[in-house]
């Protein structure tokens, strides 16, 4: 390789200047008044950002904001609890059964159960409500 072979990594074009006389006009291809026709201002997409922070709402009024309960059938109750034990969404998360930040619950009812519970702060299906009362279990 020869000195002469050496080429710089970067080329040196130069930046067209916009605005100072010739034939293309007084707005110079910037168009008329605004931020962007002005010299030395940079846009900000500060209003692109604060858009993004917002969720993407569909539908009316929302619906899709409620929290969705999390499922638990009579069977994983009968398999991770004692009878006379208490079943709410804080010893669900102790037994680690839970493991999201919200703590809406609902107790479905298909599985059998053979010991009464004591459920608190949780929401019951019918069914599960007619098979906790039968085996002498109290929904508070």
């Amino acid at each position: 390789m020869q000195l002469h072979e050496l080429k710089p990594k970067t080329s040196f074009k130069r930046v067209k200047r916009v605005g100072r006389g010739g034939k293309k006009g007084t707005y110079s291809g910037r168009g008329m008044k605004g931020q962007k026709s002005r010299a030395g201002t940079r846009f900000q997409p500060m209003i692109r950002e604060w858009l993004k922070k917002y969720h993407k709402l569909r539908g009316y009024r929302f619906n899709t904001l409620k929290e969705k309960a999390i499922g638990f059938n009579l069977s994983d109750l009968e398999k991770n609890f004692e009878s006379g034990q208490t079943v709410s969404p804080k010893t669900l998360k102790e037994k680690n059964l839970i493991t999201e930040k919200r703590l809406n619950v609902k107790i479905l009812g298909s599985g059998d159960l053979t010991k009464s519970l004591i459920i608190e702060g949780c929401t019951v299906s019918k069914k599960a409500r007619e098979v906790i009362e039968a085996k002498q279990g109290e929904i508070k």
